[in-house]
């Protein structure tokens, strides 16, 4: 009888390379997830999100009614009746932290998740074309780069509406430009694969191939991306905020540290008032950080120590010890 020999780029039936391709592409997104879970520092990172997200969720049974609502109570530091004490104008600190988390939070994850959504269709659309399309996305994402963060920051939320609309466009317009060169280049390296030249050649259109064949090979790139322009995003909205940009009648972080200034809390040393919003922005970019750092741990080989290598240490330490 006949032998069957099948070539990885021969297209049949029986075994379509396009869709080993994708089939490889789904099992190491999985896998990936799966070393995350097992990963130290993603599962706190992740842990601490969880906590603040839930808090947020969580804020208006904690603290029914308006937490802004001004009382005669005055500046108090903590005690037991107001676990994080009260402003200069009565109001619970920890229900003013509890209730900006929501739209903190809600802006960060919003905008940097619109963020990279741009940079992935720029850059991908850019690295697969190619030609005249892709010259005349870089010239506009590198215009967008060369203009200075903070100024243009400045600027849109000067002129534009205040809101949390705003806000989350002003950020997507600023943001999304570093995301794009990302996936653009990553992209570009991807592009050239046998399995996508694969595709092409068996007429899958050039959406299906960019969906199907590159995206999910990209999915670290993007997933730290996506990290690192909502740890921006939420930065950004809480410096825009505290100029005195954004929505002063929006509870959020940033305009409690904007109320706080305003109202001499940090000339008086009313440490509670301040402390708690500054924290918590810390405490999710650096939750944020954690994740991306597991991210860059798995998926760069540089970065990872071999088990057998620790167990080779502790045997070569306990030798010496024993030699001595």
């Amino acid at each position: 009888m006949s032998q069957i020999t099948t070539d990885p780029l021969t297209l049949t039936p029986e075994d379509p390379a396009a869709e080993s391709a994708t089939d490889r592409a789904r099992l190491g997104a999985t896998r990936l997830l799966r070393t995350l879970l097992r990963n130290g520092k993603a599962v706190a990172g992740l842990s601490i999100i969880v906590v603040f997200i839930a808090l947020a969720l969580l804020a208006p049974v904690f603290f029914p009614g308006d937490p802004a609502r001004i009382t005669s109570a005055g500046a108090a530091a903590p005690s037991l009746e107001h676990w994080l004490g009260t402003t200069t104008k009565g109001q619970d600190v920890l229900g003013l932290t509890l209730w900006g988390a929501r739209s903190s939070l809600f802006v960060g994850f919003a905008a940097g998740i619109l963020s990279t959504v741009i940079g992935v269709l720029i850059g991908l659309s850019g690295a697969y074309f190619g030609r005249g399309l892709d010259e005349a996305l870089s010239l506009v994402t590198n215009v967008f780069l060369l203009v200075p963060g903070l100024p243009l920051l400045v600027i849109l939320a000067a002129f534009m509406p205040p809101g949390l609309g705003t806000v989350i466009v002003v950020l997507v317009i600023t943001g999304w430009a570093g995301s794009a060169r990302v996936m653009r280049s990553q992209a570009m390296s991807i592009r050239g694969k046998d399995y996508v030249a694969a595709a092409q050649v068996s007429g899958e259109r050039p959406l299906r191939i960019m969906v199907r064949e590159i995206l999910p090979n990209m999915a670290s790139v993007v997933m730290t991306t996506l990290l690192g322009c909502i740890i921006g995003s939420i930065g950004a909205q809480a410096g825009l905020e505290f100029l005195g940009l954004g929505d002063v009648n929006t509870l959020s972080w940033g305009t409690n540290l904007f109320w706080a200034t305003s109202d001499g809390s940090l000339m008086l040393g009313q440490w509670w008032i301040f402390v708690p919003s500054g924290l918590a922005i810390a405490l999710v970019a650096f939750a944020l950080a954690l994740c991306n750092y597991a991210v860059d741990e798995i998926t760069n080989p540089r970065l990872r120590r071999p088990k057998h290598a620790t167990k080779s240490t502790a045997a070569t330490t306990v030798a010496r010890k024993e030699e001595k």
